[in-house]
This record gives C-alpha cells, sequence and structure tokens, in this order.
C-alpha cells in the first residue's frame, strides 16, 4: 500500500505541473503579442524605410491590420481596411506580417506610427506599438559671405547659413582647399591666426587679419543625411597704406582751403552782399491831383511846376 500510495503521488506531480504549463501555452498562444526590432527610426530623405510590426503570437486566421500616423497630436490613417491612404497612398505598401514599407521618405513623413492588430478569436484580442520615424533632411548650398578685400591688422567676418537640413547642419571653413581646424592653437600650421570658428552658426571671424590669411575660402555645410558647399570666394589682404591716407587727408585739406578762399573772394567783391530793403526802397505814394507832398519836417511847402491855380 505504501507503495502504491508513493507512485501515485509521484505520477500526480508532473501531472499538476503539465496541466499548469498547458494551460499558461493556452493563454499565450490566444493573445496577440506584437514586437518590433526598431521603436525610433531614422531614414533619409528620398531613401526608402520599413517599419517593422512584427505579430508575436495570435490565433486568428484574419486579424484586422491597421496604421496611424500621428502628428502634432493628430492621428490620421496610413493602413485601413487593407489598402494605403492618406499621403502615403502611393509611396508605401504593406509586407508580411503587418511591416509598413515605406519607398520613398519625405521631410513630411517625420511623425509617431502606430500598428494595431485586433484579433476578436484571441483572448487578448489587441495589441498595438509606437513607432517614432525622423527623416534626415541633407542641407542644400549654403549662402556663404567672404569680404573681397581686408588690410592688415583690421577684423573680419565670414559667413554661411543653410535652412533647409535636418538635423541642422554643421559648418566647416576651407581655405584654399585646406580644413581650418575649429580651434587653431591645436594646428601647428594655423597656429598664430586668431579667428574664432562657430561650428553651429557657421561664422568665421578674424580678431586681427594677417596677410597668410589671405586666400579662397568655402564653407562645408552637413548633417547624417549628406554634406553640400558653397562656391570658393577670394579675400585679398592687404598692408596698410600710410601714404595714401596721407594724401587722400591732404586733398580733402586742400580742397577745403580752396573753397574757403573763394567763397572769401566772391563776398569781397561785393556779389553776396545784401541790401536793406527796409527803408531805402520806400517811395512816397503819389496822388491823382497832381500834387506831390513832401515830409513835413522840411518846414514849408515848395510848389511844383504842375500846380495849377
Amino acid at each position: 500500500m505504501s507503495t502504491c500510495k508513493h507512485s501515485k503521488m509521484a505520477i500526480g506531480r508532473p501531472t499538476a505541473v503539465f496541466v499548469l504549463f498547458s494551460s499558461l501555452c493556452y493563454i499565450t498562444a490566444f493573445a496577440v503579442i506584437l514586437r518590433t526590432t526598431n521603436k525610433d527610426v531614422w531614414a533619409n530623405e528620398f531613401e526608402p524605410i520599413e517599419l517593422t510590426c512584427l505579430i508575436e503570437s495570435i490565433s486568428t486566421n484574419n486579424p484586422r491590420i491597421e496604421w496611424k500616423k500621428i502628428k502634432n497630436g493628430v492621428p490620421s490613417y496610413v493602413y485601413f481596411q487593407s489598402k494605403i491612404s492618406g499621403d502615403l497612398e502611393h509611396r508605401a505598401v504593406l509586407r508580411e506580417p503587418a511591416n509598413l514599407l515605406i519607398q520613398n521618405a519625405s521631410r513630411s513623413d517625420s511623425a509617431l506610427y502606430r500598428c494595431e492588430v485586433a484579433a476578436i478569436d484571441d483572448q487578448k484580442p489587441f495589441d498595438e506599438i509606437l513607432i517614432s520615424l525622423a527623416v534626415r533632411v541633407k542641407p542644400v548650398a549654403p549662402r556663404c559671405s567672404v569680404p573681397e578685400s581686408v588690410t592688415v591688422g583690421s577684423t573680419a567676418e565670414l559667413r554661411c547659413a543653410e535652412s533647409q537640413a535636418f538635423p541642422p547642419a554643421h559648418y566647416q571653413w576651407y581655405r584654399n582647399s585646406e580644413e581650418l581646424p575649429e580651434d587653431p592653437k591645436t594646428s601647428t600650421r594655423f597656429y598664430n591666426s586668431s579667428y574664432i570658428m562657430n561650428t553651429e552658426t557657421g561664422s568665421l571671424k578674424f580678431r586681427i587679419v594677417k596677410k597668410e590669411d589671405a586666400g579662397e575660402y568655402y564653407c562645408q555645410a552637413r548633417n547624417e543625411a549628406g554634406s553640400t558647399k558653397c562656391t570658393p570666394q577670394l579675400m585679398e589682404v592687404y598692408d596698410l597704406d600710410i601714404m595714401g591716407i596721407f594724401f587722400k587727408v591732404l586733398a580733402g585739406v586742400t580742397a577745403l582751403v580752396f573753397v574757403t578762399v573763394g567763397l572769401c573772394r566772391i563776398q569781397k567783391q561785393g556779389y553776396c552782399s545784401c541790401k536793406d530793403h527796409g527803408e531805402s526802397d520806400y517811395k512816397v505814394p503819389q496822388h491823382s491831383n497832381g500834387m506831390e507832398y513832401v515830409s513835413a519836417d522840411e518846414g514849408h511847402f515848395r510848389h511844383k511846376s504842375s500846380f495849377v491855380i
């Protein structure tokens, strides 16, 4: 009896474990479970990109698969009722089991994408996955501004800018096709240069221009999607022309002296004199009776030839 009892107990434990394992498998088999290979996806503009939505577990033969695009918090359908819709209608396809392939990525495709799978016959009938897609945009040719000529000892600034790239571009300057180090003090070749380069804004400032700073300059804008550059522009550096400045100042002073002397001579000759029109231009009014009146301060009355009795 004891042997049989122990035998029943030995058989009973594995059976319980098997039943428990079987019930877990049953629950798992009848639950929709999704996964993805990458929840944060980067893609280059004009290149294909695939958003993966892998069905790990499902029992329903024809599950309902949907993709939605969420931009600025607003969802819209991408794949609904077995067809692509929206702005991806002619640029995307659904691949087995539920992957979304965008054949020609655009900068407007940057958004959150949600894969939803529903299976009404499963114990867990629904699951979803969120995937973030960011489309990198290659920089366009940057706008470069290089001064044509500067003098030794002066300050100068070169500018480079581009507004289309995503992520924002970083900038690198070149002189005579040679890359300028961001910090000139790290290079023996450029150690004596006084420039400051800002790779984020594209600015290249010279605090004190030197003769060796002359040359052809161009700027390159780059990000993870690619790079592009502007046309090289020549910056010439001249010595400070002391004699030229002296003669220019002397010419200005001489011209001022001539103008001053000329004005004085004109005034001396009376061309610019002004008459007092207050009293000298006043005339005694004439009267129609043929009689002229004289001022009372003469003290008497005089007859003129035109006086008639």
